[in-house]
């Protein structure tokens, strides 16, 4: 279901919270299952810890770290809490929580970790809107600096829920205990390698909030996108599951198109053709067997090519070659109503004119996926590219909007927007991925999955976690020519 990988804004899951509450549920009630979530998975994670340091804030967060205190006194371990003000000054659910609390709190300026086993951060959750000074940012840093490990509640202290960046200086955590649902900065960077392992704890709040709420966006999850993944079934042949076209570039950049072409073979495609100029030929005949080979040297052989409508979706860019060439094949595509994920040289090929590719994109009857990385996206989009405080979920939403296409905005957090304003945020993959020819194969798997007739987001989505997934599943010293080869089983996986 969408509602299980559903990730909330922190207004969203502030009014998660408020529905809860008026829904009869005290939200000291919610704030002292957070605290005893915290509580349970510190001591699961970190057993031998007898001594905590903990930072309390002035809003909710410090009143849950307030909780999971009294709740670690009570399990006999040693405390020494440090709150950024008296608890006389907090109000509301905190307050409570603090008053529960039984023993002293030392002022936040006085945080000193030493003979501490571990650090809770209580300091500042997802909603953090400024960036973080003064003795907060002080604490810190001295946590930073101690040598052990930081548990953080909801969130890293100064890593911001909606963006995922550093509100200046940001806690460095082993692991964070979150409450319902992951927020887009438990796994936009920086803040995903802040976080180190994130738990999400069920606190009481029902799931039927969601209901109400509409989230938009979501972790990349089988959850999200499986039901609508096309797979072979029984009584299927071939020509079911599409005929996927990967277009070849010259002699000497052959390697990218047979990279995209295996990966959309083995990816489910039905049939799967590479058309390659007269020149580069030769240079496919030597490597390829199930993957077919025709000539397209042209417009007028691409158009004759194109009178045969059993191949329906195409794979442009890698290894193509930037210029006119690359935005005529792209438009003759697009007019021919097929499905077409552009990439690499096809996108660059619009740097100087984006808006006719947005316009042809809108106005065929296919679906377009486009796939940059950051670079490729700052020749594509660079007023949205130059946004330092945009977060990458919202860039990748606005040029999904302005394009009409679904767009893959690739990196260690690879974000898949459509232009309805859905987006996930992907969290498989591994340092490896960072090698030449791999975003090929992703173009490929995508195309698997647009070619046997999965809707362009739930097919971006799929491939991605895919393409990820397979790397977990090889591990290290991966490069682009064994991604294909994992497939299978992750396909097995999902099955």
């Amino acid at each position: 279901m969408r509602t299980e990988a559903a990730l909330l804004t922190p207004n969203e899951m502030g009014e998660a919270d408020r529905l809860t509450i008026a829904s009869g549920i005290a939200g000291m009630a919610l704030m002292e299952a957070a605290g005893s979530a915290v509580v349970d998975s510190l001591v699961a994670h970190y057993p031998k810890a007898r001594s905590i340091a903990i930072l309390a804030g002035p809003g909710n967060n410090g009143g849950d770290a307030y909780a999971a205190g009294r709740l670690l006194k009570e399990r006999g371990l040693t405390i020494r809490l440090f709150a950024s003000q008296p608890p006389s000054r907090l109000s509301g659910d905190a307050a409570l929580a603090a008053a529960t609390f039984d023993g002293p709190s030392e002022p936040l300026a006085a945080f000193d970790p030493a003979g501490a086993d571990l650090i809770l951060d209580g300091l500042f959750g997802a909603g953090l809107a400024r960036p973080v000074d003064g003795d907060a940012a002080r604490a810190i840093d001295v946590a930073n600096a101690a040598g052990v490990p930081i548990v953080a509640i909801d969130l890293p202290s100064g890593i911001s829920g909606l963006t995922g960046m550093a509100m200046g200086t940001a806690i460095k955590a082993a692991l964070t205990v979150t409450f319902f649902r992951r927020k887009p900065g438990h796994l936009l960077e920086p803040g995903r390698t802040h976080c180190g392992e994130v738990v999400v704890a069920d606190i009481g709040i029902a799931g039927d909030v969601l209901d109400a709420i509409a989230p938009q966006t979501f972790i990349n999850d089988p959850t999200l996108w499986r039901e609508q993944l096309k797979l072979p079934v029984r009584s299927g042949h071939k020509y079911d599951r599409g005929h996927a076209v990967v277009l070849s570039g010259g002699f000497t950049t052959t390697g990218a198109a047979r990279l995209a072409a295996m990966a959309a073979l083995r990816g489910g495609a039905g049939l799967v053709t590479v058309f390659s100029p007269a020149g580069a030929i030769a240079a496919h005949a030597a490597h390829l067997t199930a993957i077919m080979l025709k000539r397209c040297e042209d417009e007028a052989e691409l158009a004759a090519r194109l009178a045969d409508d059993r191949f329906n979706t195409f794979v442009l860019g890698p290894g193509f070659g930037i210029g006119g060439k690359a935005r005529d094949f792209t438009a003759a595509i697009l007019a021919a109503g097929r499905h077409l994920v552009l990439d690499a040289d096809g996108i660059t090929s619009f740097a100087e004119a984006p808006d006719t590719l947005f316009e042809a994109v809108k106005a065929s009857a296919g679906a377009a996926v486009l796939t940059p990385h950051a670079g490729e996206f700052k020749r594509l989009f660079p007023d949205i590219a130059a946004g330092e405080e945009t977060s990458k979920l919202e860039k990748a939403r606005a040029a999904a909007q302005r394009s009409g296409a679904v767009v893959i905005l690739k990196g260690s957090d690879t974000v898949i927007a459509a232009p309805d304003g859905r987006a996930a945020i992907n969290a498989t993959g591994t340092p490896w991925l960072a090698s030449a020819g791999t975003g090929d194969v992703l173009a490929g798997i995508v195309a698997a999955q647009l070619a046997q007739g999965t809707q362009a987001f739930e097919a971006a989505s799929a491939a991605v976690w895919m393409h990820g997934r397979a790397a977990e599943l090889f591990g290290p010293g991966l490069i682009s020519e064994d991604l294909p080869a994992m497939l299978p089983k992750v396909l097995a996986e999902l099955v």
